[in-house]
């Protein structure tokens, strides 16, 4: 990839790009607020030092999920970045990953930032496939965990009124379909970067030169050939490096799974915390398929169906209050990463290419 295309798919990201997701986090709420939330119900969120340590929590655990992300992107480069840099790509990544469809994220721009932070393409290349395959790892182990732990008539089963059966029904299709496509990927991944990536290239090239792929063919050989490069840069690591990196995987995503019962305790007592947890973790699975940017409106509605059972009360109001418990949540573990990758997108840009002259983009 030259340094122009690396410009051109950096700018792609311009800041402008944020409206979208905001315009249907906006109109979604505000729907939600009309439709399904009974102003009079929201008497009940008091907030007092209580409520403000709790929101506090929650911010902190959001802090930790990307201190694991920059420990984890340090282990994987080898400390050839420093924190500082780490900060800079996690921030641009989680930019990109909140103004593209969850079904795309920002895994493609990703190996631009690692890169303009002083990594060669090839072993970029290998942090971000390595970092793809950790995430989805994460899902890939903890999602049976919890169906064993907290039961499936537990998880996917709400008493708030007018859910009815159809809506659980398709929230465990949606979760299926998302886990899913999440081992297919792992496994593809998986036997890519750690068995035969050889294989894997001429399976990619074979599907991409199908009529209807075809097209794209030129960029699933660039992906074939990433995975070799990968495979050899990675299987040289040793069983110490993932246990690491795998460790820093689980407290970035465990500490965000735990957002959403640091504000349910801010204005409520809790009784089963395990299940608050395993629910914010299937809906990021259930994310997976999302077609709007960050998922946004998605995350908003289905989140606050499914933690309605944890609020204490009249089944009446329950409904209300977890939607308005779900806008808090994305509040803070969304809206901020389009706040920060907005400010510091068009600096790094300027620091990091020098711009084409008049007769190019």
């Amino acid at each position: 990839m030259t340094h122009d295309s690396h410009y051109d798919l950096v700018r792609k990201l311009r800041p402008a790009r944020i409206i979208l997701p905001v315009i249907i986090g906006v109109v979604v709420v505000g729907w939600l607020m009309v439709r399904e939330i009974d102003t009079r119900a929201l008497s009940e969120l008091n907030f007092t030092w209580k409520s403000a340590f709790w929101i506090g929590v929650a911010w902190c655990c959001m802090i930790g999920r990307d201190l694991g992300y920059m420990i984890r992107i340090r282990i994987l480069a080898e400390k050839d970045i420093s924190w500082l840099q780490a900060f800079r790509i996690i921030m641009l990544w989680e930019f990109a990953s909140a103004i593209s469809p969850s079904t795309v994220g920002g895994t493609a721009v990703a190996v631009v930032f690692v890169h303009k932070e002083g990594i060669s393409v090839g072993r970029s290349t290998s942090i971000v496939l390595a970092t793809s395959f950790l995430d989805e790892l994460y899902f890939v182990i903890m999602f049976p965990v919890i169906l064993l732990v907290v039961g499936n008539d537990i998880l996917f089963t709400t008493s708030l009124q007018g859910t009815g059966i159809t809506l659980l029904n398709n929230l465990v299709i949606v979760a299926v379909i998302g886990y899913a496509l999440i081992l297919a990927w792992v496994i593809f991944i998986g036997y890519g970067l750690f068995i035969d990536p050889v294989k894997i290239k001429k399976t990619i090239t074979y599907l991409f030169s199908l009529p209807l792929l075809n097209r794209w063919k030129g960029s699933a050989e660039k992906a074939g050939n990433d995975i070799i490069d990968s495979s050899h840069e990675l299987r040289r690591k040793s069983f110490g490096f993932w246990i690491k990196a795998l460790t820093a995987t689980f407290l970035s995503w465990t500490s965000r799974y735990w957002v959403i019962n640091a504000i349910l305790v801010a204005f409520f007592t809790i009784n089963d915390h395990l299940l608050i947890f395993a629910r914010q973790l299937v809906t990021w699975i259930m994310m997976i398929i999302s077609p709007t940017p960050g998922g946004s409106g998605f995350a908003e509605v289905i989140l606050g169906r499914y933690i309605s059972d944890a609020i204490p009360g009249d089944p009446v109001t329950t409904g209300s209050l977890a939607l308005a418990i779900a806008i808090i949540w994305r509040i803070i573990s969304y809206y901020p990463y389009l706040i920060i990758g907005t400010s510091i997108l068009p600096a790094w840009i300027n620091r990091k290419f020098v711009k084409p002259g008049p007769g190019g983009n």
